[in-house]
């Protein structure tokens, strides 16, 4: 049987507050859903094509204070999005997603519509680090031009590859904008210690920035990769430049995370480094 829900206020045409047996109010989303609606109306889940439900008391008091300010049309069309963005990753997204994507487009457009241009310096690593939601946050830059007219500057593919990447993780974007400054941070100190620049179109330093994203969930998770006592002595004689580099990267690691990092991880660095600063 459907489950039924009372509508206690309709917000517009695709947004009501509801009263549910188990989140008590909520705020369902769905396109049409507010249509021809009144309170004390009741509704079933499955009304719309895909209804969302925002439970998180704080998240929607957000969502309910954001909607005045947001284009109605927007409020309709981030339903498409999101479930675009759901279908392509091919998993339920974290409910938040609602308030931070839809926040964050709404300013982004008015940006867009005002010609403000900004810069995302950490292009090149979400794209290295996210592919798939890079490429997925593309086709949403896309939707947005074919719905709206609206073109975004490149650097807000960045920016909506991290919600998506938040949303599909669980991780704030505070967290993974923070991991993002680290990696960012340790690339400029292999570039300042080897005296090198590093093509950041190349293999090798997606690779680099690839491992180091790992490196980081390993500290998190507390993995090791195992102990090669004879391979680490071997690289500390055969490339003791890259060796030394990598404990140097370890050590900023161990500080900006508070957390301890295994010794292993500079051996996997010591290699990367020579390969990356061999071919520069």
């Amino acid at each position: 049987m459907r489950q039924q829900v009372k509508i206690k206020k309709v917000l517009n045409n695709n947004v009501v507050i509801a009263e549910h047996p188990s989140y008590e109010e909520v705020v369902l989303i769905g396109k049409g859903i507010g249509f021809n609606r009144k309170a004390e109306d009741e509704i079933s889940f499955d009304k719309a094509d895909k209804t969302f439900l925002l439970s998180n008391e704080k998240e929607k008091e957000q969502y309910v204070n954001l909607l005045p300010y947001v284009d109605e049309r927007l409020i309709d069309f981030m339903n498409d999005v999101l479930v675009h963005i759901e279908t392509r990753m091919g998993q339920e997204l974290n409910q938040h997603i609602h308030v931070a994507l839809t926040d964050h487009l709404a300013f982004a457009i008015n940006r867009a519509k005002k010609n403000l241009q900004f810069s995302n310096p950490f292009l090149l690593e979400i794209e290295s680090l996210y592919p798939k939601e890079y490429q997925i946050a593309m086709e949403v830059v896309t939707m947005i031009y074919d719905k709206m007219g609206i073109q975004f500057p490149e650097g807000e593919i960045g920016f909506i590859a991290l919600h998506i990447h938040s949303a599909v993780t669980d991780k704030t974007l505070r967290e993974i904008n923070r991991h993002n400054q680290l990696i960012s941070k340790l690339v400029s100190l292999v570039e300042e210690t080897m005296d090198v620049t590093i093509d950041k179109n190349s293999v090798d330093y997606h690779r680099l920035v690839q491992h180091l994203h790992r490196a980081i969930d390993r500290v998190y998770q507390s993995e090791s990769l195992g102990d090669e006592i004879k391979l680490a002595n071997m690289l500390k004689q055969e490339y003791p430049v890259c060796y030394n580099l990598a404990w140097k990267l370890i050590k900023v690691m161990q500080k900006q995370l508070n957390k301890p990092v295994d010794e292993s991880e500079v051996i996997y660095l010591t290699i990367h480094l020579q390969r990356l600063t061999h071919k520069s």
